[in-house]
């Protein structure tokens, strides 16, 4: 059974597809299924049951080749322009707004992408942080529903993409240079709701693909609710986009859930940048009393060549 099961998991990985529940949401830890799976190699050396030796052999090959970090890396080719600080935190339901502030303060992000970030919490990041962050775009709701996006640089507003959860867009205008900011927070994959969330971050992709086709350079920020090692989340990276944890050398670090990190978890806060960026660092903050850690990265954009 044990076989069978991590057999459905490695399969789908193969396939390309998130499946049904309960697929997805154990897709998110395939890391982690090469110790069920040589649980099941020792199991079956014990036994000495040599069908079921090669099958976890098949298994454990399977997903110790899918461990390889998925989409495109490189350098861009033309001269840096500017170099940007972005910083995406999930402060789960506002919760985590206070430990938040001083982490803005400390680093000094020239971006802020907050998922959750409800009434309470918008008016808090405007009464603690507002003077050093003049310019916001924002989806102003209660619970997990509200966002944000601060920044250093003038923004001009764009519609947000269409979700359960608050999505705002923006177009900065870093140093002349205009860069397009999407703030991503699609459902996550519960019980039920597998639809819901492939069909938002299909709508991510949609938007993603709509300007990597232009000239604008594109930074999409926040929790994705999805790893690398699924499909939906794939397709969106697929458009042009590239991981900037990965570019920086932390293309597995978990930053969900954060009471298990750095030992245990996925990878679902990203920040996804276009090829116009280059990414320096990247760092995973521990925040209190929200359950995702925050991303802070240091980015160049370079001219297009």
């Amino acid at each position: 059974m044990l076989l069978a099961g991590l057999s459905v998991l490695a399969g789908c990985r193969a396939a390309d597809t998130d499946a049904l529940t309960p697929v997805p949401q154990l897709l998110a830890f395939l890391p982690w299924l090469l110790a069920p799976a040589a649980l099941a190699l020792l199991l079956a050396l014990l036994a000495r049951w040599r069908p079921g030796i090669l099958w976890s052999l098949l298994v454990l090959a399977v997903l110790a080749w899918f461990i390889e970090p998925y989409g495109k890396t490189g350098e861009p080719g033309g001269p840096a322009l500017a170099e940007v600080r972005v910083l995406t935190s999930n402060v789960e339901f506002g919760r985590g707004t206070h430990a938040l502030v001083p982490r803005i303060r400390a680093h000094q992000p020239d971006i802020v992408f907050v998922e959750e970030c409800e009434y309470t919490c918008q008016a808090t990041l405007r009464r603690d942080v507002g003077a050093d962050y003049p310019y916001r775009q924002a989806v102003v709701a209660g619970g997990s529903s509200g966002s944000v996006v601060l920044s250093r640089f003038p923004l001009r507003g764009l519609d947000p993409v269409p979700g359960e959860m608050g999505m705002p867009a923006a177009v900065a205008d870093v140093h002349g240079h205009p860069v397009r900011l999407q703030l991503a927070h699609p459902m996550p994959p519960l019980p039920g709701q597998v639809g819901v969330w492939r069909r938002e971050l299909g709508r991510l992709r949609d938007a993603a693909r709509a300007v990597t086709r232009t000239t604008t350079p594109l930074i999409l920020a926040g929790d994705f609710n999805a790893s690398q090692d699924h499909a939906a989340f794939r397709r969106v990276l697929d458009t042009g986009l590239r991981d900037s944890a990965r570019l920086a050398g932390h293309d597995r670090t978990p930053s969900w859930p954060a009471r298990t990190t750095p030992y245990f978890g996925a990878q679902i806060d990203h920040v996804l940048v276009s090829e116009d960026f280059s990414a320096d660092s990247a760092r995973f903050l521990r925040l209190a009393d929200t359950d995702h850690r925050a991303l802070l990265v240091d980015l160049t954009l370079h001219q297009r060549g």
